[in-house]
Order: structure tokens, then C-alpha cells, then sequence
């Protein structure tokens, strides 16, 4: 995943409001008590809320499976002149050098984590990379956004160097969204290259993702709707998580 889309990601992402994100994300963390000093941000893709932390004040690692995606983010700190050490790690076995005040993981980067077990295994990894009275904060897809709003849709663009076709399928089963994406980008000579990536996401559920966190030794556990500090609606499309380790 994130190999030839990695180039492209940023392009298709135009539309996100990051800016937005990293002002909720402080706040989030303010409001569980915390003004991180250092943070690790996990599945951190191509940077851009890295580097918003770090313009923030804070001393940020980036933590990412995907070279390709790290490379970007490396150019990206560098034009917006922040130091941040980019590390290319499976972030189930996050391992940092010391500990952090906060690890994050953003946009989505928990639901690509496809199983309990895979879950679990990044909530314990998250913990141990924390200091005592640090915290964790991240946000998932909901259930209902991955069952209801995508499901088996399907979605096209065409842009003027390039083009995407995106289906999906859900299964409900194992609560698992297969994404299968092909794009075209138009080359120099007006010819256009084709790659297919395949990326799944989990539904996890708030029940899950807070018995998950109790077993991981968290405590002080929020969920919360969509950059809001209210529990979610039945139909919200985005959960953040907030927890602490004693």
C-alpha cells in the first residue's frame, strides 16, 4: 500500500483541512490535561500534521510503514524548515529511543490495522513508548461511515494529469473494507501509466476500541465525535480516542 499512491496523496488530499486537525488535536490533548513537550505521530503518511505539530512547539518523531510516504514527509519538514526524524516502522511494534509525551495516529491509520489482535498489539506498543502521565490520541473511521457511507460504493475523478477509480466492498462479517484503487497519470508525452493499489481498513467499534484500551493498561478513556468533545452521534463518521497511561 502507499507505494505509487504515495505520490499522488497529497494531490488527492488538497481538500483536507489540516490546519483544522492540528488545532483539535492540541486541544484534545489540553483537554486530557497534556501540553506535550515531545510526540511520536504513528501511520504519519506524507507529514502534514507532523509538521503542524512541530510548528506547534512540539519535537516530533514520524512513524510510517511506507518509505515512499516518509520520503515526501522528510522534503515536506525540510521546505517548512522543522527538524523531525522520519522512521519507517510497523507502528504494532512502535519503538522509540525514550519516551514520549503523546503518541498520535490520525487520519484512519488505526483502522488499517485489520484485526483485535493487530489493534491490541499497537495499543500495548503505544503504551510502552509512552513516560508515565503521558497519553494516546487518535481517531478511526466509524463503523457506520465504512458499513453505510462507503460500503460498496463506487467513485471516479478525472483531474487534468491524472484519474481515479475506487470501488468498494464490505464485509460485514469481519466488519473489513476492501478498497480497490487503479489511477492513471498522465505522462510527458500525453500518455498515461497505470497502477492498482488495494488498501482495507477495520471497523472498529467505540465498545472495542475501549475495552481494547483498558486491557492495554490505559486509563482515563474518552471517545469522542468527530473534533468535537461530545460523545458520538449514532450516525458520526469519525471517533477520536483519548487515554492515559498512569
Amino acid at each position: 500500500m502507499y507505494e505509487g499512491f504515495a505520490a499522488l496523496y497529497d494531490a488527492l488530499m488538497d481538500d483536507v483541512d489540516y490546519a483544522g486537525w492540528v488545532d483539535y488535536y492540541l486541544a484534545l490533548m489540553a483537554y486530557a490535561g497534556l501540553h506535550p513537550a515531545r510526540a511520536a505521530e504513528c501511520a504519519c503518511g506524507t507529514g502534514s500534521l507532523t509538521v503542524g505539530f512541530a510548528r506547534a512547539g512540539i519535537a516530533m518523531t514520524g512513524v510510517d510503514a511506507s518509505e515512499d510516504m516518509l520520503r515526501l514527509a522528510g522534503q515536506k519538514a525540510r521546505a517548512a524548515g522543522v527538524r523531525i526524524p522520519f522512521i519507517c516502522q510497523d507502528m504494532r511494534a512502535l519503538a522509540l529511543h525514550r519516551p514520549v509525551d503523546a503518541v498520535l495516529a490520525t487520519c484512519d491509520g488505526v483502522n488499517y490495522l485489520c484485526s483485535p489482535a493487530a489493534v491490541q498489539a499497537f495499543l500495548g506498543a503505544a503504551y510502552r513508548a509512552l513516560r508515565p502521565g503521558g497519553g494516546l490520541f487518535f481517531d478511526v473511521s466509524s463503523r457506520y461511515k465504512l458499513q453505510t457511507v462507503l460500503g460498496d460504493a463506487f467513485y471516479g475523478e478525472t483531474r487534468e494529469d491524472m484519474a481515479y477509480l475506487w470501488r468498494n466492498a464490505y464485509d460485514g462479517g469481519r466488519a473489513l473494507l476492501t478498497m480497490d484503487l487503479t489511477f492513471f497519470v498522465r505522462r510527458a508525452d500525453g500518455g498515461y501509466d497505470r497502477f492498482d493499489e488495494v488498501h482495507r481498513q477495520r471497523a472498529h467499534t467505540q465498545a472495542e476500541l475501549t475495552q481494547w484500551l483498558a486491557q492495554a493498561g490505559f486509563v482515563d478513556i474518552r471517545i469522542y465525535g468527530e473534533r468535537t468533545f461530545e460523545p458520538p452521534a449514532p450516525h458520526a463518521q469519525r471517533l477520536h480516542a483519548s487515554a492515559l497511561r498512569p
